[in-house]
């Protein structure tokens, strides 16, 4: 035995408590993923039952990147203590707050309610079939950061140049681009707490967090164009 080597014992052991590192880090992700829902929803119904006036335009726009981002700069800062819990559950709320303009103008419709319904099942179904591509699949998807990344940005532009052209189609092409780019980055981020490249349980819920809420946001918005029925 060489001065480096290791038994083959030790070296399994070492893989083995690895892999329920791994395990445990997927299991309160998705534990935490489930209860953020509640704040969510939580401040979604405050804002569509008290009807609370929500940001829009230019400045609405700044105001809401400069809270969430805020938000997102407290988590990676606490994510390491229970504090780190209280920011994602306060920064899920407030999300579930800017859900209120797209809840609203969906349940304008006769048919809201089922519409609602219908996105929510239709991020489920996406959730679980990602997550168990990236938990089964032996490919590995971190290729995929840098197209997803530039993919992000075009996103984004579009978002930011749409606020000032409100042009219905190019909304309906930010939805569609938004739910492949977000189920494909659901992909990826599960699979990086798969394969213990994201070993916090906090940052790893705040990234899936924010692919779920953008796939049911998107799969809504299509919803309520394509199948919206007025009285």
């Amino acid at each position: 035995m060489t001065p480096n080597s290791q038994p083959r014992s030790t070296i399994d052991l070492t893989k083995a408590g690895r892999g329920v590192t791994r395990n445990n880090v997927l299991r309160n992700t998705y534990w935490l993923l489930a209860l953020s829902m509640i704040p969510t929803v939580f401040g979604a119904f405050i804002g569509v039952s008290m009807e609370l006036p929500m940001l829009s335009g230019g400045f609405g726009l700044i105001l809401f990147l400069a809270i969430a981002f805020g938000f997102m700069f407290a988590i990676e800062k606490t994510k390491h203590s229970a504090l780190g819990v209280a920011f994602l559950l306060g920064f899920t709320f407030f999300m579930g707050l800017m859900l209120t303009p797209l809840l609203r103008h969906t349940l304008g419709y006769s048919n809201g309610g089922s519409l609602i319904m219908t996105a929510f099942g239709g991020t489920a179904c996406v959730f679980a079939v990602m997550a168990s591509i990236a938990t089964t699949s032996k490919r590995d998807f971190s290729g995929m950061r840098s197209w997803l990344m530039a993919g992000l940005v075009v996103l984004v532009l579009a978002v930011v140049a749409n606020v000032f052209l409100q042009m219905s189609a190019l909304s309906i092409v930010i939805s569609v681009l938004a739910i492949g780019i977000f189920s494909a980055f659901l992909l990826y981020d599960v699979q990086r707490v798969v394969n213990g490249g994201e070993t916090n349980y906090i940052s790893a819920t705040l990234s899936i967090y924010l692919n779920v809420y953008n796939i049911f946001a998107s799969l809504l918005h299509l919803l309520g164009f394509a199948g919206g029925d007025r009285d």
